[in-house]
């Protein structure tokens, strides 16, 4: 089922380029509200600033990337049953509103591969509001400590994906991310990560 109407095309949100058409793959990534401090976000922009205007982009990107692999914040997704509904709010729509092509939940950030069928932005609000409000209902339950000023950062990062080898290297930062930020040995061994059907 396609919403033709409601692709965006090229639209800024929050400083940042998105591009929501139809079959274009995408890679998201998006992170709890709590994984960068704002004192560190600034600091990264001063740093990125002082580059070139060409590189900023995805200078800046690399850099939070980096500091949310060290694990900052309450990590709320680290919780099996959190990082559990988090994958399945990935999985529901597989297939109806995209193609799930890979996936790691990380304990502070995810990662997705998809190609949308639907509306991207009203993809990713789904996987968020379905995701926060399970969170919010099960915290004390869990003993979970949710991020102060709310439980996703606004936004998210989407990269579509323009060639084969730059879909294969999109399918390796996800495979390998648990790896390189030293949560496990090898990419089988992590149970928030997931291959989908090409």
């Amino acid at each position: 089922m396609t919403h033709e109407s409601a692709y965006r095309g090229w639209y800024s949100s929050r400083k940042l380029p998105h591009f929501d058409a139809p079959n274009t793959i995408q890679f998201i990534t998006f992170r709890l509200a709590d994984s960068i401090p704002r004192e560190v976000l600034r600091s990264l922009r001063k740093e990125v600033d002082l580059l070139p205007e060409v590189e900023r982009a995805d200078a800046l990107r690399v850099r939070m990337e980096k500091f949310m692999d060290r694990g900052y914040g309450c990590c709320l997704l680290a919780h099996p049953e959190m990082a559990e509904i988090v994958q399945r709010s990935f999985q529901y729509y597989h297939d109806v509103r995209y193609r799930l092509l890979a996936w790691t939940i990380m304990p502070n950030h995810v990662h997705v591969l998809i190609e949308p069928s639907y509306s991207l932005p009203r993809i990713v609000q789904g996987w968020k509001t379905y995701s926060a409000r399970w969170a919010l209902q099960n915290a004390a339950r869990l003993g979970l400590s949710l991020p102060n000023g709310g439980f996703w950062m606004r936004g998210y990062w989407d990269r579509y994906i323009r060639t084969e080898a730059h879909l294969e290297a999109a399918m390796r930062y996800i495979r390998e991310n648990p790896v390189k930020a030293g949560l496990c040995r090898s990419a089988a061994e992590w149970r928030w990560s997931g291959l989908g059907n090409r």
